[in-house]
């Protein structure tokens, strides 16, 4: 590790020290001493690493400019980063933007003006973090390319990472590894005698793994790590058994964001779900958000929106229970007010769907916008007072109450407007017959 490195806390990797860290790395944790020494041995992720694909094309090139890795926690950033910097025998420079700041950062790039003839791998993890100061301070080294940039974030990067850097890199997204694939590397792990579990020869049922792969999430650290804590809670030799990962199995904690990109992408999934009519897959989506530890108002909130906006006129039933749910969740709060969501789930997911009245409010709005705006009918305006008398205003107006159905004949705008199309679904149904019915008892009325 070079000054700077010992300075500011940058963990700076020539590969001569990187490949000591891994020979010798038998007190580090299992995750550590897993990962892959060169893009060869990272599993998973065949959609960006595929024979022909385009990083590894930039990689065995050694043509790759600035990186960004966008995807959840556990499924391989840090190890791509490691890896091509091996493969492209490059100074490899290791940052959390959490822990960092500009102070460091200047330095960093100082150094690597000066390390002329040799390559640096600047390695940001959580850019996301960095602020706006931060992230342009970056842009002429990188446009220079006195460093080598590798973000990576496990937020949209669209959302953080601003335009002028994001222009300049090349996004991928990687995605959860999928059980099989965690399966298989803890089966390896187990076999491994130079960095894994081999010495100790353990050993487990594939359907044990699975079992294990499956409450990890996609998340091969977090598998590696709950592997390498059964084991050392075992007897060298001892089999890992169902029994002792069913222990894990009552710690488990899901990966879920409750201010991230998990929250909105999980609500947005819930809400199709119901506005597509499948309770099983709306009830999924909510249990989620439950176990993530989400607000139960929040998502009471979102329901009594859904109401209007998708069941609408076909149901106007949906809205009284929603609001009533949103009481419920205020009035009996956690554990129990899931059982009311539960309830108005199912109800909105399973109950007709309009969206007649937004999208005619929609309308409405669009003619107001683009105008001109009408004017209020003499004969619908306010009378209070001698001088609106004198106007006169509601001098002509009709009386509904006076007509049969309620239904005078008269306009209520000066150029009628029509916005509201009604659907042949639920109570729509009727609506729209009673409206048309109306329509022409208004056409028969209209100069009487």
């Amino acid at each position: 590790m070079d000054e700077q490195a010992s300075l500011f806390g940058a963990e700076d990797i020539s590969q001569a020290s990187a490949g000591e860290n891994r020979e010798s790395g038998g007190h580090k944790p299992l995750a550590a001493r897993m990962r892959p020494r060169c893009l060869a041995e990272v599993v998973g992720q065949e959609h960006i690493l595929k024979e022909g694909s385009l990083l590894p094309r930039l990689v065995a090139a050694n043509t790759f400019g600035s990186l960004l890795f966008y995807g959840p926690p556990g499924c391989g950033k840090t190890s791509m980063a490691e890896a091509i910097a091996g493969e492209t025998k490059s100074r490899f420079v290791r940052i959390n933007a959490v822990m960092s700041n500009v102070g460091e950062l200047r330095e960093i790039l100082s150094i690597a003006r000066r390390m002329e003839g040799t390559d640096t791998v600047l390695f940001i993890d959580e850019i996301h973090r960095f602020n706006k100061s931060q992230q342009d301070l970056l842009l002429p080294d990188v446009e220079a390319g006195n460093i080598r940039l590798i973000g990576a974030t496990t937020h949209n990067p669209g959302f953080y990472v601003n335009a002028p850097l994001l222009s300049r890199s090349h996004l991928f997204r990687l995605n959860p590894h999928s059980v099989d694939t965690v399966a298989k590397t803890l089966a390896n792990v187990l076999a491994d005698e130079e960095r894994g579990l081999g010495p100790r020869k353990h050993t487990a049922e594939p359907e044990v793994l699975a079992g294990l792969a499956k409450l990890c999430d996609g998340d091969l650290r977090r598998a590696l790590n709950a592997l390498e804590v059964l084991a050392m809670g075992l007897e060298e030799g001892e089999p890992i058994s169902e029994e002792a990962v069913s222990v894990f199995a009552t710690e488990r904690q899901i990966r879920y964001d409750a201010n991230e990109d998990d929250h909105y992408d999980t609500i947005s999934a819930f809400i199709k779900s119901m506005r597509g009519g499948s309770p099983d897959a709306a009830l999924y989506w909510l249990a989620k958000m439950l176990s993530g530890g989400e607000d139960p108002r929040f998502i009471a909130r979102r329901l009594v929106v859904f109401a209007s906006e998708d069941v609408g006129l076909a149901d106007s039933s949906a809205l009284p229970l929603a609001i009533a749910t949103q009481q419920a969740c205020d009035f009996v709060g956690m554990p129990e007010c899931r059982i009311n969501l539960a309830h108005c789930v199912c109800y909105m997911a399973a109950a007709p769907k309009s969206n007649s009245s937004y999208s005619a409010l929609a309308r409405a709005m669009s003619a107001i916008k683009e105008g001109p705006v009408q004017e209020v009918p003499l004969w619908l305006r306010d009378k209070g007072g001698a001088a609106s008398k004198s106007l006169g205003n509601s001098k002509d107006y009709r009386y509904s109450h006076d007509y049969g159905e309620n239904i005078s004949g008269q306009e209520y705008m000066e150029h009628p407007l029509q916005f509201l199309e009604l659907k042949n679904v639920g109570e729509e149904t009727e609506i729209a017959k009673r409206m048309a019915r109306w329509e022409k008892l208004k056409s028969q009325r209209k100069d009487g």
